[in-house]
């Protein structure tokens, strides 16, 4: 129960309330009359947990707040850092990511469905819509959550580099990172990216290189993600989008990284899961 719920909030906190109140309305509940359990408290933590989805996303809450220029992987009321860095470590960083950007019922649909292998005819009900509707929505979400390379045959070279890329940065590996990137490859960061909160342009292999050596940090909360349909990286701590990197590419390397923090555009994006 709490694997569907984290899957469908992203949030271990909201996803234990979830558990919690399941578990409470089961004790006001005669079990007895209860056919099948396990499928009863599937129905009941996945309706909780729409809701709780649902109502987020009425209040416009952002998961993080978009001014922090380090972000630190810190649990909210009381969760534990290292247990929500865990989980969305196990689920896929990317996949909270892209299932964030689905609409609270093709989120739980696909959630039940492709992550859990519950018929549409029990998803249904759930999500208060009819079976085939519950496939549509499902298949909708699936689309999202495997995007459209804009250039096939591309991305296993571009997976490649930008694969390398994030091993460079983790591991400190300045001269692997310099063979990654063409000579006069620009890194641009918006905003909300840089300390100092003010649009940065680089140029230069060596000066770009130790702009993202600097941020080696973000690295551990990063995964690799079709942006836009071509290989591109997420920073999301506790599985939650604070920026995305788009790269460009020429041959075997990296020509140009786009560091997107603002919040309207990181909406704008086409993000998906690569693998």
């Amino acid at each position: 129960m709490r694997g569907i719920a984290y899957r469908v909030l992203g949030s271990a906190t909201e996803a234990d309330d979830a558990v919690q109140e399941a578990w409470l309305r089961l004790s006001r509940t005669d079990a007895q009359e209860v056919d099948n359990l396990a499928a009863w408290l599937t129905t009941v933590v996945g309706r909780i947990s729409l809701n709780m989805l649902r109502s987020r996303k009425t209040r416009r809450e952002e998961p993080l707040d978009v001014e922090t220029r380090e972000p630190v992987p810190s649990g909210s009321r009381g969760s534990d850092p290292e247990e929500e860095a865990l989980l969305a470590d196990s689920v896929g960083v990317a996949l909270l990511v892209v299932l964030d950007t689905l609409s609270p019922a093709e989120r739980l649909a696909f959630v039940l469905h492709d992550l859990f292998d519950l018929p549409f005819d029990e998803i249904g009900p759930i999500v208060g819509r009819s079976s085939s509707a519950a496939r549509q929505l499902a298949s909708r979400a699936r689309r999202r959550v495997r995007g459209t390379p804009t250039r096939p045959t591309d991305l296993p070279r571009q997976r490649r580099l930008v694969d390398a890329y994030l091993a460079a940065v983790r591991e400190g590996d300045f001269e692997g990172l310099l063979r990654l990137l063409d000579p006069d490859v620009v890194l641009r960061a918006d905003a909300g990216a840089t300390p100092a909160g003010r649009l940065m342009s680089l140029r230069g292999a060596e000066v770009v290189a130790r702009a993202a050596m600097a941020s080696a940090n973000r690295a551990r909360y990063s995964a690799p993600a079709l942006v836009e349909g071509s290989a591109g990286i997420v920073m999301a701590p506790r599985g939650q989008l604070f920026l995305v990197l788009s790269f460009a590419f020429d041959g075997d390397h990296i020509t140009a990284i786009d560091v997107i923090s603002d919040a309207d555009r990181l909406r704008d994006l086409d993000l998906a899961v690569a693998d």
